[in-house]
């Protein structure tokens, strides 16, 4: 019984030694350790790959309001830089319109002395040598006064033989004519001028109203016409 009672012995210090290589067995130990440590670990990829999303999701609404805050800006610098050029065009034409006011204005005065000048050149028909060299002064004195004109963008309109045209031409006079057709000036009485393609002044003309004789032949054409029916009416009367 003793025997039996040792052997029992041996057989549980065999249990007890195997029980205590297994627990110090290293490799068994560092897989334990190593799936402790990857626990944490994987819980920490996690929470990173989830604030990663989230950070890309502010990014991507974060971007798409700043594009929407991009086209509301572009949007109203273009509109503010369209209003602005059509205000500097405005502005320049406003000056431009002035300006031609002003020179229209100023150039309007002088025209009458250029009308002097050429009333006097017209008459003035110097036979003496002093009569000839006063002539040729005031000759100088003209043709410096029309460059000055010309200079100033001041051009003469030519309107005899032309058609009448109100834009243009100002008529004081209509009278027949055997040398003019109807509504074409037969005369000029004071020259009329355009300023940079605009009419600075009126031109005073005559205008032709087409051949007298036709015109003054019909009155008698339509008495001859009463004559004729009034001599009819007697005869009818007798019947």
């Amino acid at each position: 019984m003793i025997e039996k009672q040792s052997e029992n012995f041996d057989n549980l210090e065999e249990n007890v030694s195997e029980e205590v290589n297994k627990t110090e067995d290293p490799s068994i130990i560092e897989n334990q350790t190593s799936e402790d440590k990857q626990s944490p670990e994987l819980d920490d990829d996690n929470i990173y790959a989830e604030d990663l999303k989230n950070t890309i999701t502010n990014n991507d609404a974060r971007l798409e309001q700043l594009e929407k805050e991009h086209e509301t800006l572009k949007s109203q610098y273009v509109r503010i830089a369209a209003d602005f050029d059509n205000f500097r065009k405005r502005q320049s034409r406003d000056q431009d319109d002035l300006k031609v006011q002003l020179v229209s204005k100023a150039l309007t005065a002088i025209l009458p002395i250029v009308d002097n000048f050429e009333r006097a050149r017209q008459q003035l028909k110097p036979e003496s040598e002093e009569a000839q060299t006063l002539h040729r002064s005031y000759q100088g004195l003209y043709k410096q006064l029309v460059e000055v004109l010309k200079q100033q963008g001041v051009s003469p309109m030519r309107v005899v033989a032309q058609q009448f045209d109100p834009k243009l031409h100002e008529a004081v006079v209509r009278e027949p004519s055997q040398e003019f057709h109807e509504d074409i000036i037969t005369e000029e009485l004071q020259r009329g001028y355009h300023l940079e393609g605009k009419v600075l002044r009126h031109a005073l003309v005559k205008v032709s109203m087409g051949p007298g004789q036709e015109n003054s032949q019909e009155p008698e054409e339509k008495d001859k016409v009463e004559e004729d029916v009034d001599s009819e009416n007697p005869i009818s009367e007798e019947n």
